[in-house]
C-alpha cells in the first residue's frame, strides 16, 4: 500500500522507516511550523486503540524537558502522531562522537532528563526505556526526553526496555515504578561520565545476572559522585530514590558539594559545544527554520511539533522503534477552547486545549443500600450496603468492577438462602435477615479498597456472625487483588508473616484482645488465603481469607474477619504505610500515600 499522508502538512523528507511505519520531517501548511510525524502503518484495531489511549494519557505532559506531542489521528489507513521538532541530536550520537563527557556536562544531562521523568512520574507514568537514544541534546545545551513507546502506568510491568539500562525488576518482569526510571537514568549517567555502559562487554544472560546481582563498578566515576551512582543503581527499588524528583535533590546536593554553584552553567556550555559539533545532523538545518515559532487556532495545529522523531531519525533510529513498534505513542493538538472529539470522513481526531489537558477517568465511589425480600426460601435483605463506581468512561470495565464490589453481599445472600432452606422447619416461617456494612479506604485513582462486615440473624436464631470480607480492586482492569498480588513473595512465609505482624498493632475498642483470641498470638501464612471446608451450606464451603490487607485512608490495616460468636471475628491491626512499604509489591506500594491523609472537616 502506498504511504498515506496527513492533510494540512507539507512533508520535507523521510527520517526513518521500518516494518511498522515511517517518520517524516514536515511543516504545518498554514503556519510553516516544523513538526515530525510518525506514521503507524495499517494495523489491528487493538493496536490503534492502544495508541489512542496512550495518546490521551501522555498528551498531558507539558514539561519543557519532554518533547511535546500534539496530535493523534486514526483512520482506515492506520494512525499517526504529530510531535514537536527538536533541533538537536541524540545523546547517543554525542557519546559516539565525543566519548565521556565532563562530570558537569554529565550531571546536566542527568538533571534535565530527571526533570522530564519527574513530570511523567507526577502523572503516574513510568518511561521504562530511558537510554541515550531517547535523550535529545539541543544546540543550546539543554536536553529533552523523548519516545514513551513502552511507557506504562506505575504498577504495570512486563519484560520491556533496553537490556543495557534495565532495572532488576524489569528483568524479572515485575511491576515498574518511578524508581525503575531512576535506575536507567543512573546507568546512562555512568556511561556519560566514564564513556562505557555499566556491565559492558558481556552477552545477554551474563548482562541480566549482573543487573540482578552485581554491584556496579564505580572506580572510574569521580569519587564525589560515587554515592549517587550506588544509590541510583541499588538492586532493590526501595533502596533507590522514590522517583526522579527525589533523585534531582540528591544530584544537586552532590554536584554543588563537588563542583560549586556554577556547575550547571559549565555543564550547559560543554553540552552545547558537543552538540553544535554535530550540527549537520540537526533535522531542521536543511529547512533553515527555528522551532517554536507557532500560531494557535482551532484545528490549525499551530503548536504542533514532533519530539524525538525528528532528532532520533537523524541519529539513525527507524520508525520500527518506540512508538511505532509498540503502538504506544502520545499526542495532543493545541486548539482554542474546550477538549473535543471530532469524527470526520472516517478520521478520528482527539484534541484538547493546550492549557486544559483532559483529566484522566476518575472513579466516583458511592455506597448504595439495598432492601429486598426473597421468597422460597425466605430471606430479608435489610439496609445492606455495597460499594459502586461510575465515571470511568468504560461501561464494560465499570460492570466488572461493580460485580467484584457487590460479591460479598451476593455471597451473604446465598449463605442466607441456603441456611433458610436447610432450617425451614426451625425457622417456622421467619425470614433469615442479612445485612452488610461497607467501609471504604483508598479510592483511586487506581486502587479501591473496601471492608465489609457481614451480618445475619439466622432467622432469629443467632449463632454467630458470618464474618467479613475485604475487597481490593484494580480500577484499571477490574480484577480483584489477592494476597499474592499485594505482598512480596517473601512476606507470605512464616518468617515474613511474623515480620509483618511486628509492624502492626491491634486497634483498641474492637471485640476482644488478640491474646484472648489466639493461643500463641501469632498470625499464620494460611490466614491470608481462602478457606475451604465441608460445610453443609454450599455457599460456605469456600470462605474468604481470615486476614486481609485493607488500605485505609490514613494507615495500612490488617483486617481479621472470621465467622463466630466469640467476639474475635472483627478485629483490626494497623500501622503506618511507611512501616510496610518494603513488604508490599512495588506496584502496590507506588499507589500508597506518602503521608497520612488529612482529617476530613
Amino acid at each position: 500500500m502506498a504511504d498515506w499522508r496527513l492533510a494540512g502538512f507539507i512533508e520535507n523528507r523521510e527520517l526513518g522507516r521500518g516494518a511498522q511505519g515511517r517518520v517524516v520531517l514536515a511543516q504545518h501548511m498554514e503556519s510553516r511550523t516544523p513538526v515530525a510525524i510518525k506514521y503507524l502503518a495499517q494495523s489491528s484495531p487493538q493496536a490503534i486503540e492502544g495508541l489512542r489511549t496512550e495518546a490521551q494519557m501522555l498528551g498531558r505532559l507539558t514539561s519543557p524537558y519532554v518533547a511535546r506531542l500534539y496530535q493523534f489521528v486514526a483512520s482506515e489507513h492506520g494512525a499517526a502522531i504529530v510531535m514537536e521538532a527538536i533541533n538537536g541530536t541524540s545523546l547517543k550520537e554525542v557519546l559516539n562522537r565525543h566519548g565521556a563527557l565532563s562530570p558537569e556536562a554529565a550531571l546536566t544531562v542527568l538533571k534535565g532528563s530527571l526533570l522530564g521523568l519527574a513530570a511523567a512520574h507526577d502523572l503516574g507514568v513510568v518511561h521504562r526505556d530511558y537510554k541515550p537514544a531517547n535523550v535529545m541534546v539541543q544546540g543550546d545545551g539543554l536536553s529533552k526526553l523523548v519516545d514513551f513507546g513502552v511507557a506504562v502506568l506505575a504498577g504495570q510491568g512486563s519484560f520491556a526496555g533496553t537490556p543495557a539500562y534495565m532495572a532488576p525488576e524489569q528483568w524479572r518482569g515485575e511491576a515498574a515504578t518511578p524508581a525503575t526510571d531512576v535506575y536507567a537514568a543512573t546507568c546512562v549517567f555512568v556511561e556519560c561520565v566514564t564513556g562505557r555502559r555499566p556491565y559492558a562487554g558481556v552477552e545477554q544472560v551474563a548482562l541480566m545476572n549482573k543487573h540482578l546481582t552485581a554491584q556496579v563498578d564505580v572506580q572510574e566515576v569521580p569519587e564525589p559522585l560515587r554515592p549517587l551512582v550506588l544509590q541510583g543503581m541499588a538492586k532493590s527499588p526501595w533502596q533507590r530514590p522514590a522517583g526522579a524528583a527525589a533523585f534531582v535533590a540528591e544530584l544537586e546536593s552532590a554536584a554543588i558539594a563537588a563542583y560549586g554553584i556554577g556547575w550547571e552553567q559549565r555543564g550547559v556550555r560543554a553540552l552545547a559545544a558537543a552538540a553544535v559539533a554535530l550540527a549537520a545532523l540537526f533535522p531542521l538545518s536543511a529547512l533553515m527554520v527555528t522551532p517554536g515559532a507557532t500560531t494557535a487556532g482551532a484545528g490549525a495545529g499551530g503548536a504542533a511539533g514532533a519530539g524525538g522523531g525528528a532528532g532520533t531519525g537523524a541519529a539513525g533510529a527507524t520508525a520500527g522503534k518506540g512508538f511505532l513498534a509498540t503502538a504506544g505513542g502520545k499526542g495532543v493538538l493545541g486548539v482554542a477552547g474546550a477538549a473535543v472529539i471530532a469524527t470526520t470522513a472516517g478520521v478520528v481526531l482527539y484534541a484538547t486545549a493546550e492549557n486544559a489537558p483532559p483529566p484522566p477517568p476518575v472513579a466516583i465511589v458511592n455506597v448504595a443500600s439495598e432492601n429486598q425480600r426473597i421468597t422460597s426460601p425466605s430471606v430479608l435483605v435489610q439496609n445492606a450496603q455495597y460499594v459502586t463506581v461510575r465515571g470511568l468512561r468504560d461501561p464494560a470495565l465499570e460492570r466488572r468492577i461493580n460485580l467484584v464490589l457487590r460479591a460479598p453481599l451476593d455471597r451473604l445472600i446465598e449463605i442466607g438462602r441456603a441456611s433458610a432452606g436447610q432450617n425451614a422447619a426451625g425457622c417456622a416461617g421467619r425470614p433469615t435477615q442479612v445485612s452488610t456494612v461497607a467501609q471504604t479506604g483508598l479510592r483511586g485513582p487506581r486502587l479501591l479498597s473496601v471492608r465489609y462486615q457481614l451480618r445475619s440473624d439466622w432467622c432469629q436464631q443467632a449463632d454467630g456472625s458470618p464474618g467479613g470480607e475485604v475487597v481490593n480492586v484494580d480500577l484499571r482492569t477490574g480484577r480483584r487483588l489477592t494476597a499474592t498480588d499485594i505482598f512480596l513473595p517473601g512476606t507470605l512465609t512464616s518468617a515474613g508473616v511474623s515480620k509483618l505482624q511486628a509492624r502492626v498493632a491491634q486497634r483498641v475498642g474492637q471485640g476482644r484482645v488478640w491474646s484472648q483470641c489466639s493461643p500463641d498470638g501469632q498470625f499464620t501464612k494460611a490466614d491470608f488465603f481462602s478457606v475451604t471446608s465441608d460445610s453443609d451450606n454450599p455457599a460456605m464451603r469456600t470462605a474468604p481469607p481470615r486476614l486481609s490487607a485493607f488500605f485505609a485512608s490514613s494507615e495500612f490495616q490488617l483486617a481479621w474477619l472470621h465467622p463466630g460468636s466469640d467476639g474475635c471475628g472483627d478485629l483490626t491491626f494497623g500501622g503506618s504505610y511507611a512501616e510496610v512499604r518494603d513488604v508490599l509489591q512495588p506496584g502496590i506500594a507506588s499507589l500508597l500515600p506518602t503521608a497520612p491523609s488529612p482529617t476530613r472537616s
